[in-house]
């Protein structure tokens, strides 16, 4: 037989999910997978029961239905301060994960670079290698996250085609201030460079932090293409409702591609969505203090467990230093360290070398996420004070 797609070879499944499958397995706590393990609003349920009764059950407009695509535009307006036009600016997705990719394909060119932040969602790797782009990496130094100046400067030359932003930063909580945007900025203007931002945990801050949009920027609108979804935000991981707002030009090549990947994003989420993006700002705010108290109980417990971690300024993950508990346990590296503490305590984390092109950096890092209810977080803070070695 014929060989197979040699692309394929060159990247691994995703580690986060393969995570999950064995926390399942195990009958453990799950935190890997970054989706809560408690209800959806209950307002944002009932609009989709609406939804599906009223009938919007058939195919959707292709790249969104109006109703959703001009309330994305009023929201960004008012939060983002990005001016966008709905009939020709978004295009409504498969989740972030889908207008990621889609947006890739629309820019990419054989030859073109990328450069991604270290360490980076697990996705922007395979993406970039999907999508035809070499990537390039620009590493962020923990405790605070910082990249350097010159080594972001030195990464951009005349095949950069984009540079990816997560921000707040999976996995680091990391929240790229206004002054680094500038400074990103100032160097994609200079090196004619698109500026992918995914801003998909853009309402979970902490600390009075502030969010801003790259896009929002003095010379950024034309070349930035904001993503973003309804999955983090309104909690509902699994109704797979993103989208991707750029300028007209990229918007319509995006919308290509879109069209012949999924088609369509359910429409009766679509029009829930819709509806959740009418939410005041104590819907905002009771987020952000959820997720504030839960990220100070868990930073607790895994500091008395022997984790070495940092607050995150955003998002609701930690990245943690491991090579205590790791030294006790006489292991060496962090895939065997995340499968031997499912073993010992049944807590599921993922191995930090998945977030990182060069897999020493992550070696002793393993990352937790916090938007889990409390009773499962209090089980872990029970299971990782009992069941670890002292």
């Amino acid at each position: 037989m014929k060989n197979l797609s040699n692309i394929t070879e060159t990247f691994s499944e995703s580690v986060i999910r393969e995570m999950t499958r064995i926390c399942d397995e195990a009958g453990g706590y799950n935190l890997s997978q970054g989706f809560p393990d408690f209800e959806s609003p209950k307002a944002i349920q009932e609009a989709a029961i609406r939804a599906i009764s009223a009938g919007y059950n058939q195919y959707p407009v292709t790249f969104g239905e109006p109703e959703l695509r001009e309330a994305i535009s009023r929201k960004v307006r008012r939060y983002n301060h990005i001016e966008c036009d709905p009939a020709t600016d978004i295009t409504v997705t498969c989740g972030a994960t889908e207008a990621m990719i889609a947006t890739l394909k629309a820019l990419i060119n054989p030859g073109d670079e990328i450069i991604i932040f270290e360490p980076f969602y697990e996705n922007y790797g395979p993406d970039s290698i999907l999508s035809g782009a070499t990537p390039r990496y620009v590493t962020l130094y923990g405790p605070d996250w910082r990249y350097s100046s010159d080594e972001l400067a030195a990464a951009f030359n005349e095949k950069t085609k984009a540079i990816i932003i997560n921000t707040p930063n999976n996995p680091t909580g990391k929240v790229f201030t206004r002054a680094e945007l500038e400074e990103i900025a100032g160097l994609a203007i200079k090196w004619d460079t698109y500026a992918v931002a995914d801003e998909i945990y853009e309402h979970i801050l902490y600390d009075g932090v502030e969010h801003t949009s790259i896009a929002s920027l003095p010379g950024m609108a034309e070349r930035t293409i904001t993503i973003n979804s309804i999955s983090k935000t309104y909690s509902v991981t699994g109704w797979r409702v993103g989208w991707a707002i750029a300028a007209s030009p990229i918007t319509k090549r995006i919308r290509k591609v879109h069209d012949f990947f999924t088609v369509g994003a359910p429409t009766p989420f679509q029009h829930a969505a819709a509806e959740a993006m009418t939410y005041g700002p104590e819907y905002y705010e009771g987020l952000k203090n959820h997720y504030a108290e839960a990220r100070d109980f868990i930073l607790g417990a895994l500091r008395a467990a022997g984790f070495q971690c940092e607050l995150p300024k955003g998002a609701y993950y930690v990245l943690a230093d491991a090579s205590s508990i790791m030294g006790q346990l006489g292991l060496t590296d962090d895939t065997a360290f995340s499968r031997k503490l499912i073993e010992l305590t049944g807590v599921a984390t993922v191995p930090g070398s998945s977030f990182y092109a060069e897999k020493t950096k992550g070696s002793r890092q393993v990352r937790f996420c916090f938007c889990k209810k409390w009773e499962t977080l209090e089980s872990v803070a029970q299971a990782l004070a009992t069941k670890l070695p002292k």
